[in-house]
């Protein structure tokens, strides 16, 4: 009678034992069950929330998924609170103190560290009265970062409107604000040498008008270039944490009251 290896026999075994047989092949593995998805990774709308409540078997199952329901909403809620921006609002200057100053002092709801809000001011030369082309190329990019980043405040103000005889040689200038105080200030921005609108967007997360949390990863930003016409220009230096962020394209570092 032929020998099988492969049979499971006592005699088979003692072969193993002192190494005339190779050891058992260990039986394959049955793989483990599939997690179930959780609430938050299954990602359902406030409706199907609803219905499976009401569709549910037991009285538990209906008070977890109206618990969920309800701790969706609220985050939903805080999160459109949060983005409550997103354009350029236009201001005179009764309202500097009101619309930059104090609501830079405002935090956003559920803000445990009162860390206020960023506040982008910017200060331009009307197109209507006499061309400006550093104040033209910036608006696009003012307009777009509005969007991006609604939970930043940017308003926008015509230079001698703000501050009487206001110099063109100035504009457009940028003025950030959080917490009451001025954390950037920034004149003739592009005026010398064009500005994309990626060296914008850093120099207002370095000054803290975007949150950190906002800022775009190098992926992000490849992705925007790639669908942008904006070429990309000389990036900003990194401004000392010791006092507000200055540039000024001219080499003249005034300071203005408002």
């Amino acid at each position: 009678m032929a020998l099988n290896p492969h049979e499971d026999t006592e005699f088979n075994d003692a072969l193993r034992k002192h190494g005339i047989l190779p050891p058992k092949t260990p039986p394959p593995r049955t793989p483990s069950p599939k997690a179930s998805l959780t609430l938050d990774e299954l990602d359902l709308l406030d409706d199907e929330l609803r219905d499976l409540a009401e569709d549910a078997h037991d009285s538990e199952t209906e008070r977890t998924l109206e618990t969920y329901r309800r701790k969706r909403l609220a985050e939903l809620t805080r999160e459109s609170k949060r983005g409550r921006f997103g354009e350029v609002i236009p201001i005179g200057r009764d309202d500097y103190k009101r619309e930059v100053t104090e609501a830079s002092a405002l935090s956003e709801d559920g803000d445990e560290l009162q860390s206020g809000t960023g506040v982008v001011c910017l200060l331009y030369k009307d197109g209507c009265a006499s061309q400006h082309e550093a104040s033209d190329r910036l608006w696009p990019q003012i307009r777009t970062l509005a969007r991006r980043h609604p939970r930043t405040k940017f308003v926008s103000i015509i230079g001698d409107k703000c501050i009487p005889n206001y110099p063109d040689v100035h504009l457009p200038t940028i003025f950030v604000y959080r917490k009451g105080d001025v954390t950037g200030q920034v004149t003739a921005w592009g005026a010398k040498v064009p500005k994309d609108i990626d060296a914008l967007e850093e120099l207002l997360i370095q000054t803290l008008a975007i949150p950190p949390d906002e800022k775009p990863s190098t992926d992000e930003r490849e992705r925007r270039n790639s669908s942008d016409d904006e070429r990309p220009t000389n990036r900003i230096s990194k401004p000392s944490r010791s006092r507000p962020s200055r540039t000024n394209d001219d080499d003249d570092d005034s300071d203005f009251d408002l």
